[in-house]
């Protein structure tokens, strides 16, 4: 009988150790995003500016991680590009630099994608690598928001010419949760012929009037 038990108990510990390793093996890639939506969601509450609190960020919306929206890329610095005003959904204008042209691959299709860098000088010398990627498709003013998304990638992410862009990183601007900011407006370069359901969708909470900043 205490052979039978202890067979039982073996049993049940392999099970449980298999368990256990197979949960890590997954984790750190799953994790991955999760924090960086859950850091995304705290910078709402660390900027004065933000048009979100606490009680807004439950109405946030995201699509399901999607690998096939991680894309690898050959980038393309533009050494020539010409400084040129990007206009914003407010009618002012930001002034920007086209910055690289990426090529990358989308299943068995290519997508060129153009990034852009504000010529302004930071205040916060943490910016001054910062790239950015705005586009719209086929989801916005539907499942996403209507006025387009944005990608936040680094000078430095490019290695030997070479750039992973996540799309499941993509986020909305803060005109999608209220009036009164200045969001540039995809050029249409990268407007995509197609849907990219991944990132953030259209916020589910009510929309916000406050004065222009």
């Amino acid at each position: 009988m205490n052979k039978i038990i202890i067979k039982i108990l073996y049993f049940i510990l392999l099970c449980i150790h298999i368990s256990c390793n197979t949960s890590k093996s997954v984790l750190p890639e799953a994790t991955s995003l999760n924090e960086h939506r859950e850091k995304y969601k705290a910078g709402f509450l660390n900027d004065p500016r933000s048009p979100l609190t606490k009680d807004d960020l439950t109405y946030l919306d995201f699509y399901e991680e999607n690998p096939s929206w991680k894309l690898q890329c050959q980038c393309e610095l533009q050494k020539d590009a010409k400084p040129f005003e990007l206009p914003t959904y407010s009618g002012i204008t930001r002034t920007y630099i086209l910055h690289s042209i990426a090529t990358c691959k989308y299943q068995k299709e290519s997508i060129v994608l153009f990034l852009y860098k504000n010529i302004t000088q930071p205040i916060n010398p943490l910016y001054k690598n910062n790239l950015f990627l705005p586009f719209k498709d086929h989801t916005n003013g539907e499942e996403s928001y209507g006025g387009g998304r944005y990608i936040n990638l680094y000078t430095t992410d490019i290695v030997k010419d070479k750039l992973e862009i996540d799309f499941n990183k993509c986020y909305n601007p803060w005109c999608a949760y209220s009036d009164g900011y200045n969001c540039p407006i995809p050029p249409k370069e990268n407007h995509l012929e197609r849907e990219v359901r991944a990132g953030e969708k259209k916020y589910q909470g009510a929309y916000k009037k406050k004065e222009v900043k």
